[in-house]
C-alpha cells in the first residue's frame, strides 16, 4: 500500500508543482542512478522555488530534489524492495512445494496431455467424418477417398476433391505422379504422408476407408533451393537429399 500510495503521490506532485511554480514544462522523473527528481528547463530556472535543492546540471535543464520528495521516494523504493523480497520468498516456497509433489504433478500433466490429445482426435474425427484405419503388418497402403487433413478444413466454400492411393510393394513400389503446375501433386503427396502418420499415432483419418501397414519412417523431399554456403546447386541439393532417403529407407 505504501508503494502504491507513494507512486500516486509522486504522479500528482508534477501537477501540483506546475501550478505552484508556474512552470508548465516542469517534470517529475526517475532513473536508476538519481532516483526521483524534478526537472526544470534552463529557460524557467528563474522561477525555481527556494526549497528546491539542485541535484544535477544538464545541458538544457536542471534537476532538483525536495525534502518531501526524498521522503516519499524512500518509502516507494523501500516498499518496492520489500515487495521483491516477498515475491522471491514466495517463489522459493512454491518451488519447494512443487519439488515435493513433482512425481504426482508430472504424472497428472502426462495424463491430462493424453486426455487432451485423445479428445482432440475424437472430436476432429466426429466433426469431419474421419474413418477408423485398418492397421496391419503388411507393406500395403490403400486409401479410399483420402483428403488432406488441413486443406479439407480450411478450403472455404470449395469442396476438397478426394482421391485414392494404392501401393503394393509386390506390384508397384514406386508411383510417378505427373501434372501441370498447381494441379495438386505436392498436396497429394503430403496428404498420403499425413494420413499415414495419423494412422500410426492411433487417430482416425480423413478418408472413406484406409488400410495401412505399420511404418517406422516417413521420408519427404519437397521444394527446391540451392545452398550457396556449401557451394551446392539446386540439383546437387536435390540429389543429396534423395540419396539420404534411398540409403536410409
Amino acid at each position: 500500500a505504501a508503494g502504491t500510495e507513494g507512486k500516486q503521490w509522486i504522479a500528482d506532485l508534477q501537477t501540483r508543482e506546475q501550478k505552484r511554480t508556474g512552470i508548465p514544462s516542469l517534470k517529475v522523473k526517475y532513473n536508476a542512478v538519481f532516483g526521483y527528481f524534478i526537472e526544470i528547463t534552463k529557460t524557467h530556472l528563474d522561477k525555481t522555488p527556494d526549497d528546491y535543492t539542485r541535484k544535477q546540471t544538464m545541458a538544457n535543464a536542471e534537476r532538483f530534489i525536495t525534502p518531501e520528495l526524498k521522503e516519499v521516494e524512500n518509502k516507494v523504493l523501500g516498499a518496492d524492495e520489500r515487495l521483491k523480497a516477498l515475491e522471491h520468498e514466495e517463489f522459493l516456497n512454491l518451488r519447494e512445494t512443487v519439488l515435493e509433489h513433482l512425481d504426482a504433478i508430472q504424472d497428472t500433466a502426462a495424463a491430462l496431455a493424453e486426455i487432451d490429445v485423445l479428445g482432440g482426435l475424437a472430436e476432429t474425427a466426429r466433426l469431419f467424418d474421419y474413418c477408423r484405419p485398418l492397421l496391419n503388418e503388411s507393406r500395403n497402403l490403400y486409401i479410399k477417398d483420402g483428403r488432406h487433413p488441413v486443406l479439407d478444413q480450411n478450403i472455404g466454400e470449395e469442396k476438397f476433391v478426394p482421391n485414392d492411393t494404392a501401393l503394393e510393394p509386390e506390384r508397384n513400389r514406386v508411383v510417378l505422379i505427373t501434372g501441370p503446375n498447381m494441379a495438386g501433386k505436392s498436396t497429394y503427396i503430403r496428404q498420403v504422408a499425413l494420413i499415414t502418420l495419423m494412422a500410426q499415432v492411433g487417430g482416425f483419418v480423413p478418408a472413406a476407408s484406409a488400410e495401412i501397414g505399420l511404418v517406422d519412417r516417413i521420408f519427404t523431399r519437397v521444394g527446391a533451393s540451392d545452398d550457396l554456403a556449401k557451394g551446392q546447386s539446386t540439383f546437387m541439393v536435390e540429389m543429396n537429399e534423395t540419396a539420404v532417403i534411398v540409403n536410409s529407407a
